[in-house]
């Protein structure tokens, strides 16, 4: 069975449980909706019904505020549609084209904008990440830099080889208040501010030996790419990511619920917790960890990015057909999908494993040299999951909130469901949504 991984027993119990029931309860999990509260919006595609009985069932169970589902066939949008609730308070229903945090969802879309440079000769994927971060002098004179550093190329932080373990040390992400204190800085901290902590923080690892997921190193290509292009992070990704392929709403988040961008659905936290706000101006004061504790305006290139499940499909479909795509070149994609060398693509023995991460893409191969193409995001709030199927199905799905009342992640759990689904459609529309 084509699923992303292989470590979710829950998950894989509830695929077969769900997938087992789809023939039989489609028609009547649809009809009952209508005398339920739960709202579901955009069009209902009657050969794609496996969908609706599969996100009808799974949010009213897991008791999930809202989520958003498109879904593709062969490079054409076949499936968008809302379930639940953007707003509870307001009884406001999730539409199929309204922004989520996609939270690591955002490191794809930055290795696409890294490749792009590297395939205009403006960053070497084996360059070394110092030489092209243009620090300033006092950042390295104040820091008791890790000689290692020197040896971290582009090509590492892409492929999480860059030194960093979380699980070995920490994840700077989640020490705002601790690099503001050390820098001697104030409220926000910023991923340049991340960075210059880090450089005095010894590496866990020597670069390149294996993968160790980072969210710094993708706030280190962040940085490359503002210096190789001369634009901000943001406005380079935007038009040369995004509006190549026809999409113009994606953009930074913020955390702060009076910056919500038009369109952006409210994020819920099923344990309420709450902590001291790091953005002004409620500085100190207690807030919801969603709203103001935790540094998304600082995530930018690892995590920071809002979109639509319509917009991560869209980007996804961009590479269905190497050999015309707006984005990259037959020979870049490839690259970015790559096995990586030692540790990070083959076993002690020498095997390859079953599963690896490429340049901003966890992959698995499957049959006759095709892959599974995915990611998943998570923060306090929202959960998220983009599937490039090796048949030609893509699909995105996003919550408005990160687990269930057990504390398991929504995108997990759903994960095996929703290849179980798409498995069960027996004919796919030939007509492509225009959202």
């Amino acid at each position: 069975m084509p699923i992303t991984s292989r470590k979710f027993p829950r998950r894989e119990f509830l695929a077969a449980t769900i997938g087992a029931s789809l023939a039989t309860c489609a028609g009547r999990l649809m009809a009952d909706r209508t005398g339920q509260s739960m709202p579901v919006t955009g069009e209902e595609i009657p050969e794609l019904a496996p969908f609706d009985t599969l996100m009808t069932s799974f949010v009213e169970e897991q008791k999930v505020p809202g989520a958003s589902l498109a879904v593709s066939h062969q490079g054409r949008l076949v499936y968008a549609r809302g379930f639940g609730y953007s707003d509870v308070e307001r009884q406001q229903p999730v539409q199929p084209t309204d922004l989520f945090r996609i939270a690591s969802v955002s490191k794809p879309i930055t290795a696409v904008a890294v490749m792009q440079l590297v395939e205009q000769g403006k960053l070497p994927l084996d360059d070394h990440v110092l030489a092209r971060m243009n620090l300033p002098d006092e950042w390295r004179q104040q820091s008791k830099l890790d000689p290692r550093w020197e040896k971290i190329t582009i090509r590492h932080c892409l492929q999480h080889r860059g030194g960093w373990d979380r699980a070995i040390s920490f994840d700077p992400i989640g020490r705002p208040r601790e690099i503001a204190d050390t820098l001697g800085i104030s409220f926000p901290v910023r991923p340049n501010d991340i960075i210059h902590y880090m450089l005095s923080q010894p590496l866990d690892f020597d670069p390149g030996n294996r993968t160790a997921y980072s969210n710094f190193g993708y706030l280190v290509l962040g940085r490359i790419i503002e210096v190789a292009t001369g634009e901000p992070y943001e406005q380079y990704v935007q038009k040369q990511v995004f509006e190549k392929i026809g999409v113009t709403r994606p953009r930074l988040g913020h955390a702060l619920e009076n910056l919500r961008a038009k369109g952006e659905v409210r994020y819920y936290d099923p344990g309420n917790h709450t902590a001291p706000a790091i953005f002004p101006p409620q500085i100190g004061q207690t807030v919801p960890v969603q709203y103001g504790a935790e540094n998304l305006d600082g995530y930018a290139a690892h995590g920071g990015w809002i979109a639509s499940a319509v917009d991560l499909v869209k980007f996804a479909d961009a590479f269905h057909n190497p050999s015309c795509c707006k984005l990259l070149s037959e020979s870049s994609i490839k690259t970015m999908w790559e096995r990586p060398d030692g540790l990070a693509g083959f076993d002690e023995s020498g095997r390859p494993r079953d599963s690896y991460y490429g340049c901003g893409w966890s992959v698995r191969p499957m049959t006759e040299g095709k892959a599974n193409q995915w990611h998943h995001g998570r923060i306090t709030g929202t959960s998220t999951l983009l599937v490039r199927r090796y048949d030609g199905i893509t699909w995105a799905i996003l919550f408005n909130s990160h687990v269930n009342r057990n504390g398991e992640a929504l995108a997990s759990l759903i994960d095996g469901p929703l290849h179980q689904a798409a498995n069960q459609v027996a004919t796919w529309p030939s007509r492509e949504l225009t959202i």
